[in-house]
């Protein structure tokens, strides 16, 4: 996200787009994971 960022905000003469639409996933994506990581570890860690 950061050099996103920073891709929008300098101003280079011939740059492409940032790309906005892929932005997401990266945030999300770790969120998700590691949600669904710690659903499993609880479903599997049936010791209690």
């Amino acid at each position: 996200l950061g050099p996103r960022i920073i891709h929008s905000i300098i101003p280079m003469k011939g740059k492409g787009s940032s790309d906005w639409s892929y932005a997401w996933v990266p945030i999300v994506g770790p969120i998700v994971g590691a949600t669904l990581a710690a659903l499993l570890y609880l479903a599997l860690n049936f010791k209690y």
